[in-house]
């Protein structure tokens, strides 16, 4: 824990952006558009190809080599397929909704560092469009912002599905956003700041993964529930919600719901890069070579965008492998376990860095404790099989419950028991009939050929 008190304690001031004038704007911001927008082709390729690799299948390899033009495609059918719009339909919210969503997704990347300073065309600049003391909470007010597109999308469809999706939605974010701005005080109680710029400075002498590995593993959990992404995807779940909020959209406003939901995944990715993974420092021992050579110039921008590959590799690799949680077991996860994990995460992180600020105690040895501890005790509870209520002697049988008393159909809480439906009451009747028996009831016939 030395290590967190002396990184914090020599962090750079931040980028210096004095040199920058309007033309150096403008061609940061197009970049990252461009950036953000062929990232997200590139990303629906890779998405199937390895996809396809877990499930034994080729994935997309006849447009172009590789496939890869198959993502060109599916964008030029989006574009030229037919737009419908619902007549029930706000209209006004129902075409607002996805431009929310996309837009929102296109701010994050403005205050996230690709790298140090560099010369364009002369003029000496940080590979960052800009960046100010609270330019974190400037991300997470972004991704909270851009939830209203989902919401508002769902609710101006007039369509009972969207509506649930939408509602979902709500929840979700407010579920897992708390979990992950948790596990973000930490960073910013070690790191002495909420720039992004000096938070990377602050990872010189060792990246934030690993003193802060509990809340790293919160903060991971907790983007793909933040993204809708499986096993999180329960606004979209098309098994239980035909589409969910994009039910009633098509052509490119349904392209915008799906382009903010790739954009949103570049988004936690590059947040996980600069504020655990180093930003665009390069990986040791790398940057010991030459007294960091490969930490100048435009070398930064590589490691930067492997790292942020890293992590769509592991969105990709977690949808081929788990399975959708069910959404009682999706808001107990996230209110029962990821909060309160990350509650006490950063209490013990304020305690350990508060006693080595004012105190000469070497709390090193307790704090690698007190982080084994708390794994081991998140670890147990699930581990613990709940236990089941006992019934009572001579208690009463359930009573048939009417989901449909209140004109809507409502599903059983617990202790209430659904009436045998009709349909099973018939194939009862049929199946212990004189058509299985033969006619006989002690010793069962075939029956007869039917002509």
């Amino acid at each position: 824990m030395t290590v967190l008190a002396t990184a914090a304690g020599t962090a750079a001031t931040g980028a210096d952006f004095s040199n920058d004038v309007f033309w150096v704007w403008l061609l940061k911001a197009v970049g990252i558009i461009v950036f953000l927008l062929l990232s997200v082709l590139i990303a629906i390729w890779f998405e199937r190809r390895v996809v396809g690799r877990m499930q034994l299948r080729p994935g997309p390899n006849v447009h172009g080599p590789f496939g890869l033009f198959q993502s060109l495609g599916d964008a030029m059918k989006l574009l030229l397929k037919e737009d419908i719009t619902v007549k029930a339909a706000d209209k006004v919210i129902y075409i607002v909704a996805p431009v929310i969503a996309v837009f929102c997704s296109l701010l994050t990347y403005a205050v996230i560092p690709f790298g140090p300073e560099v010369s364009i065309f002369g003029v000496v600049t940080p590979l960052q469009l800009t960046d100010f003391p609270v330019a974190v909470l400037y991300i997470l007010a972004c991704a909270s912002v851009g939830v209203y597109g989902i919401v508002l999308g769902g609710w101006s469809s007039n369509s009972t599905y969207p509506l649930l999706g939408a509602v979902r939605s709500t929840a979700q974010v407010i579920s897992y956003e708390l979990s992950m701005g948790l596990s973000l005080v930490s960073v910013f109680i070690v790191a002495g700041s909420m720039s992004t710029s000096q938070i990377v400075d602050s990872q010189t002498r060792v990246w934030w993964l690993i003193p802060l590995l509990p809340a790293f593993i919160i903060y991971v959990i907790s983007m793909v529930g933040e993204t809708n992404r499986l096993p999180f995807d329960l606004p979209e779940a098309e098994g239980e919600l035909v589409g969910g909020y994009t039910t009633e959209y098509s052509s490119m406003k349904f392209a915008w719901f799906f382009l903010a939901e790739y954009i949103n995944m570049l988004n936690v990715s590059a947040v996980a890069t600069t504020l655990f993974f180093g930003g665009w420092r390069a990986p040791w021992p790398l940057s010991a070579i030459n007294d960091g050579m490969f930490n100048t110039g435009w070398w930064p921008l590589l490691w930067f965008v492997v790292k942020i590959w890293l992590f769509m590799f592991l969105f990709v690799w977690i949808r081929g492998t788990l399975l959708r949680f069910r959404y009682d077991q999706f808001m107990k996860f996230g209110w029962k376990v990821l909060i309160p994990s990350a509650l006490i995460w950063l209490v013990c992180v304020a305690v350990v860095q508060g006693v080595q600020q004012f105190s000469d105690l070497d709390v090193r040895t307790w704090a690698i404790g007190a982080a084994v501890v708390l794994v081991a005790v998140v670890v147990i509870t699930f581990l613990i099989p709940e236990k089941k209520q006992p019934e009572e002697e001579g208690a009463a049988p359930d009573e048939p419950f009417d989901a449909f008393a209140d004109g809507f159909p409502v599903p059983p809480l617990p202790g209430q028991q659904l009436p045998p439906s009709p349909r099973a009451a018939r194939l009862a009747t049929v199946s212990s009939g004189p058509a299985l028996t033969g006619g006989d009831d002690s010793t069962p016939t075939e029956e007869a050929p039917r002509g």
